[in-house]
């Protein structure tokens, strides 16, 4: 009973608000599509509902997105901060209150807030690598080379006709890879 879309483009979805469109539009088509009487009053409607929401849909999936629009807020908020501290750090007090300005703060901070900054990167960044230095097992640990997640390679016997299947996933061990890299270390 149902009628399939009249074109292959109907069904292409580019975004989760065109797919909510499409299924209310689904919706409504199977809800008034119950009585037999209205079918051909919804046919010849459907299509003048089916223009005005591409239209309505266009502007929408077109218009700009909320990330955009945080994005150039933060950039510009962020150019006239700035702009602001810099005219407060380097503009003398005295022309600031023949401006009228005479409510700031101290000019100490205007050197000693970046270098509390600058200071706390590094010093995170230090305390990051130190506790990464104290979380590493020593190197003569065996547990940098075997732990809760290695796995041993399983051998198996094969029946007489049967061909080697892949085998499972291992880890390989150390000596085989000693061997790979550096040979007998007799030569």
């Amino acid at each position: 009973m149902d009628e399939g879309p009249s074109s292959p483009t109907t069904l292409v979805v580019s975004s989760p608000r065109r797919t909510l469109s499409l299924l209310r539009e689904r919706r409504a088509l199977t809800s008034s599509t119950s009585d037999p009487s209205s079918l051909s009053l919804n046919q010849e409607h459907k299509h003048t509902r089916t223009d005005d929401r591409s239209a309505a849909s266009f502007a929408g999936d077109h218009g700009p997105k909320p990330s955009e629009v945080y994005g150039f807020v933060g950039s510009i908020t962020t150019v006239i901060a700035t702009v602001i501290y810099l005219v407060w750090a380097y503009t003398p007090e005295p022309w600031l209150h023949s401006l009228g300005i005479t409510y700031y703060p101290n000019k100490y901070w205007a050197l000693a807030v970046p270098s509390f900054v600058i200071m706390s990167v590094f010093l995170m960044m230090a305390l990051y690598l130190g506790l990464n230095f104290l979380a590493t097992p020593p190197s003569y640990s065996p547990n940098t080379i075997y732990d809760e997640y290695s796995r041993e390679p399983t051998a198996f016997a094969l029946l007489e006709g049967m061909e080697k299947p892949i085998d499972p996933i291992s880890d390989v061990g150390i000596d085989q890879i000693n061997h790979l890299m550096f040979g007998d270390a007799n030569q």
